[in-house]
Order: C-alpha cells, then structure tokens, then sequence
C-alpha cells in the first residue's frame, strides 16, 4: 500500500507557509494595532488610546459612517436571506430530485459567481441594469449581492444535505407524510445547521463587498466599505483604521460562527 502523502514533510513547506500568513495577515494586524494609537499620525506611534473608536461614533464622520452602516446591515440582511432561501431550493434539488435534464448546467450556474471574476460580474451588473432602465440605488445593490451571494450560502447547506441520508424522509412518508410535511418537519430541522451556516456566510459577503457595490449603487448611496474608501481617497486618517478594525472583528466573528455551526451540525450526525 502507498504511503500516505504528508505535505508538511515537504523541505520548505514550513517556511513558504508562515510566509503566506504574514503577507496575508500582517498588514490586518498592523491596522489593527495602529487603530488603537493615540497620535493622529498613521504612522508615528503616540501611545494607547481609544480615541479613535469613540471618534468612529461621536465625530464629525459619524452621521456618514452610521448611515452607511445602516445601509451595509439592511442590505446584507436581505440579500443573505434571499439567498439562503434560494440555495437552500438549489440545494433539495440538486441532492434529492434524483438526474434530470439540465442538472449539471445547473450545476454551474449555482456557481459561477464563484468563478467568475468579481470585477466582469460588477460590470455586467451595471451593463443588465442599464439596458433594462432599472435605476441605480439601494434595490440594484440588494439584487446585485442576492445573485453573489447564492453560491456562498449553497456550498454548506448542499454539504449538509448530502450528509443526511434520504432515508429519514422516505419513513416520514411511510408513515403517511406528505412530501411538503417530510421537508418540514424532517428534513428541515436537519438542515439546520448548514442553512444557518450558509446564511451567516453569505450575511458576511455582503456586509464587506466593495466592487460590486461601487458599480451598482449609484449617486449618493453609500454602503460602509464604499463610504470608507471614499474617505480614503482624501488621505489616510485613524479613524479608518478604527473602523476597519470593527469591521474585521464583525467579519471573523460570523466567520467563526458559520464554521463553527456547521461543525456542530456534522459533531451532532456523528453522535447519532
């Protein structure tokens, strides 16, 4: 029998690793910490203080950054939820309807958003919505990240369902169940953990896009990463940094949460 392949025994896997993680994680960690400097200077260090984070809520950027904010939660809300209702359709589909024409084209749809470069997916956006007249503002960015974000809410919930065998439903129904009643009473509860998963990664998604955004939101509608990289154009200040900072925590916060929930999804079918 072969022996199994261990990357990590690999001369210079170590070394190529850890610096993959600095050049990915350092600039986040040297924000992170420069959020919490005293001076105004971004790059002089004057000490701890968190001016900055209170600034973020009672300066004179405030009212903007709170409105964007607002913008950013609705937005992500509503696209997440539109979503995950649809990924979770796809996923019942492609797990449970068995072949049938068009399945793998299917398929691909679901994911090419995921393929596809963000940029050509921006731009052909706002080509759709201006050849069909459709204003630019708040409703063209909810669809613009309901389609982005279907992928990101299938892949868990379709991993999920592949883990749970058909079997639950088909003795709901030999017990006199309707299709609808085996789904809702049976598979669903099941589902759980992945659509919950699938709905806090794509909530995430949203919550952080910038170039589609940008493309689609038209004059004087401002999300939170369009309205700090506006201010960023007029110069670098500490109170972006404090606000990145919150947005990066928020980010590894639903991140954690979709993984871990997953996880205890699959922990639970293992226990069972």
């Amino acid at each position: 029998m072969a022996a199994k392949l261990d990357l990590r025994r690999f001369p210079g896997f170590l070394a190529i690793t850890i610096l993959c993680l600095v050049v990915l994680y350092a600039p986040l960690a040297v924000v992170a910490v420069y959020s919490f400097n005293a001076s105004t200077s971004i790059t002089n260090w004057g000490g701890t203080s968190l001016t900055w984070y209170v600034d973020v809520f009672t300066g004179p950027e405030a009212p903007k950054f709170q409105k964007a904010a607002l913008n950013s939660f609705v937005i992500a809300v509503c696209a997440a939820s539109i979503a995950t209702i649809i990924a979770t359709a796809a996923a019942v589909a492609m797990t449970r309807a068995g072949r049938f024409r068009g399945k793998t084209l299917g398929f691909a749809l679901i994911n090419l958003p995921l393929m596809v470069p963000e940029v050509v997916t921006a731009v052909a956006s706002l080509v759709f919505f201006s050849a069909i007249g459709f204003t630019t503002g708040l409703m063209t960015i909810l669809v613009a990240h309901t389609v982005f974000c279907i992928p990101f809410a299938y892949l868990p919930i379709a991993a999920r369902m592949q883990s749970i065998p058909d079997q639950y439903e088909q003795a709901a129904m030999d017990l006199y169940a309707t299709p609808s009643e085996a789904f809702r009473l049976v598979l669903l509860p099941l589902m759980t953990p992945g659509v919950l998963s699938g709905f806090l990664l794509a909530f995430i998604i949203s919550l952080d896009d910038f170039l589609i955004t940008n493309f689609v939101k038209g004059a004087g509608i401002e999300t939170l990463p369009t309205a700090i990289f506006g201010s960023v154009k007029q110069g670098i200040k500490p109170n972006i940094m404090a606000i990145s900072t919150l947005m990066l925590g928020v980010s590894v916060v639903f991140v954690s949460l979709s993984w871990l929930i997953g996880r205890m999804g699959q922990d639970k079918k293992q226990a069972s």
